[in-house]
């Protein structure tokens, strides 16, 4: 075997990336689910404190949750107010439930894949596959609240009339 070690070093920071960002989607469920990204959203700056108050939830794992999202983009920080402030752009991807934009049912999706990996692992063995109705209850309810908003905004208003004739064919 000979190593290339500039594309092992490529490979590897590739790696190291998607680990970051498959470590955060947890942390983007945690703020979907305790509703941190709607208590943030419209709020103006806010600190652990105010947040954690605001969502009923511990100021210690909020302070980690939000350095972590700082870290990532979601949110900015402010040092000199020791404040975080989410960003309107990400507040209509993360608060906005019926936004085009909305992403939590994406990251809910990983997150049932990630429990499917025992049905994965045994299809791999058995060559059986795993059935639609075999996945975590999860992957559908990601599936529905990811696409939804994206159809609801634009099927009727966009995608519809793109097809030739199909519009005339509705009515």
């Amino acid at each position: 075997m000979q190593v290339d070690p500039t594309r092992l070093e490529l490979f590897l920071n590739q790696v190291v990336g998607e680990m970051g960002a498959a470590m955060n989607a947890a942390l983007v469920l945690a703020g979907d689910r305790l509703g941190l990204y709607k208590a943030m959203a419209g709020a103006g700056p806010m600190t652990p404190a105010q947040l954690a108050r605001k969502t009923n939830t511990d100021e210690r794992y909020v302070r980690e949750w939000l350095s972590a999202q700082a870290a990532g983009g979601y949110v900015t920080y402010d040092p000199a107010g020791g404040t975080f402030t989410l960003p309107d752009e990400q507040a209509f991807a993360l608060a906005v439930e019926d936004s085009p934009a909305y992403l939590p049912g994406a990251f809910q999706i990983i997150s049932s894949v990630m429990k499917d990996v025992p049905k994965i692992l045994e299809a791999f063995r058995t060559g059986e596959g795993v059935g639609w109705d075999e996945h975590d209850a999860g992957l559908f309810e990601g599936t529905e609240r990811f696409f939804r908003p994206n159809y609801a905004a634009n099927l009727v208003s966009s995608w519809i009339p793109a097809l030739d004739g199909v519009a005339r064919k509705l009515e």
